[in-house]
């Protein structure tokens, strides 16, 4: 095995671990190396589709991202172990790529033992075949009533004796206490596997936080390697969960875009192109009260979700699905995407428990039957004729992908808001009669240059651009001959 391994370590979640290894990812790949990213398990309902033996399989986003900046193509591999929550306490099991219904069933305690040899051979598979692996963990390493089960953390730090960097958050406040009760609660062996502090998110002179690292390193040997600045625009998508409202400052706003952030919403990730749009305000909707008022050239969003009926019932009890009929009724734009397309239609029938039967918004003349078996594919597609606000995107190819589990058609009319469905795209894109309600099954729309020139006349930075930023960061905030002899 001839690949040295970087872990990144975390105080808590959100702490900045996937910041950083995507960071290390390029910086290493800029050394001339062979690089490759790897989680153990992820636990986030952001994936994307990746080519494996039996077609495409799902990874974490994040990995997705890791990979890309480390200039290596994204396998199932480097992320051998999703888990994607479809409820309060339960998740569907991703296993190399592919749902594993018998561990998805099993307790999550009993898993560990069933998964550690996958792991270990994709991580040393990926040693075997490159110079650098760059290791994300999740959460914290001293979670003292998880340690016996971690397959995420510490054992797969021992077992690549991999050299650690421990980060943590310090806009939070207590990263001193953080990273020193984190070292403290490890065993001496583990304690060994750290070799630096990092300190994320500062805002301010790093001078004035003399002299607590000094005093950190007293007590426990560890240098802090690292002082990175609090950074809004690095333009790396969040792992999970939502960015921050948004808008340019000094910007007019021209357009609103509500997102409605019901609680197994998927795949956000993809919207964070609009950020960097001038003149678009981007924001969350969880109650009516958080929605600005809206004009018609405005866009209401129902985005991807893991558990679509729930979610759909939680619009009905937030209230927000009077406010996306009142919306369409006069005149809005609407956009569904994957399970916000399902829940744009006529109903959802599941006849294997896959999700749950329910009425839909009847905003699309459309019905969804959930299968046991899941669609994950790339699609490069070329769009039909478009009409109302989506007008602009007509004929254009796009490129995105797929996952769902569910299928869907047009059925006659009810007697609702809409009266008559288009099918735009075989299987994946229908539009209302008036042209203002679009739904689409491909994830990824915005990710497209021609797709944000068209609809707004922009251009915006890609995601290289983003990663030689992370990159140049480091350059900037960590001494170079530190992050060699973490290899050497």
């Amino acid at each position: 095995m001839r690949a040295r391994c970087v872990m990144v370590l975390g105080t808590t979640s959100g702490a900045g671990k996937s910041w950083l290894a995507t960071a290390l990812c390029r910086w290493y790949a800029r050394q001339g190396l062979k690089v490759a990213p790897f989680k153990a398990q992820n636990m986030s309902n952001h994936a994307r589709v990746v080519a494996t033996q039996r077609g495409a399989g799902e990874v974490g986003s994040a990995q997705y991202f890791q990979a890309l900046a480390a200039h290596a193509v994204p396998e199932v591999r480097m992320n051998p172990v999703l888990l994607k929550p479809e409820a309060d306490s339960g998740s569907q099991v991703i296993l190399l790529g592919q749902v594993n219904a018998e561990l998805t069933k099993m307790p999550w305690r009993d898993r560990s033992e069933t998964l550690w040899p996958f792991i270990t051979e994709s991580l040393d598979a990926l040693r075997s075949e490159n110079d650098v692996v760059v290791i994300e963990g999740a959460g914290s390493p001293a979670e003292i009533n998880l340690m016996d089960r971690d397959i995420v953390n510490l054992q797969v730090a021992r077992h690549a004796n991999a050299r650690c960097l421990l980060i943590t958050d310090i806009d939070r406040g207590g990263a001193f206490a953080h990273l020193y009760g984190t070292w403290a609660l490890l065993d001496k062996t583990d304690q060994a596997l750290i070799h630096g502090f990092v300190l994320n998110k500062f805002r301010g002179e790093a001078s004035l936080l003399s002299p607590a690292p000094e005093k950190l390193f007293t007590l426990t040997g560890i240098p802090t390697v690292a002082t990175l600045p609090f950074w809004r625009e690095h333009g790396l998508p969040e792992e999970d969960g939502l960015f921050e409202d948004h808008v340019q400052p000094d910007v007019p706003i021209t357009r609103t875009i509500a997102i409605l952030a019901y609680p197994y919403a998927s795949n956000l990730d993809e919207f964070e192109s609009l950020k960097k749009i001038p003149g678009v305000r981007l924001v969350w909707v969880r109650h009516p009260t958080q929605l600005p008022e809206l004009n018609r050239e405005d866009w209401l969003v129902l985005p991807g979700s893991k558990h679509t009926s729930a979610d759909l019932a939680w619009l009905h009890q937030q209230g927000l699905a009077n406010v996306i009929h009142t919306f369409a009724k006069h005149g809005g734009a609407v956009l569904g995407v994957c399970g916000g397309l399902q829940m744009l239609g006529q109903r959802m029938l599941d006849h294997h428990g896959v999700d749950g039967t329910a009425e839909g918004l009847g905003l699309l003349s459309l019905e969804t039957e959930f299968s046991l078996t899941k669609t994950v594919r790339h699609r490069e597609v070329q769009l039909g004729t478009m009409a109302g606000p989506w007008a602009a995107l007509s004929n254009l190819t796009c490129q995105g992908y797929e996952i769902h589990q569910g299928h869907t058609r047009a059925i006659p009319s009810s007697e609702g808001l809409r009266s008559d469905t288009r099918e735009l795209s075989k299987d994946l894109m229908w539009q209302d009669a008036s042209g203002q309600v679009l739904g689409i099954y491909l994830h990824g729309l915005f990710e497209n240059p021609n797709i944000i020139a068209a609809l707004f006349g922009a251009q915006v930075p890609t995601l290289d651009t983003a990663f030689e930023g992370l990159a140049d960061c480091l350059e900037r905030n960590i001494d170079h001959g530190f992050l060699k002899q973490l290899i050497a």
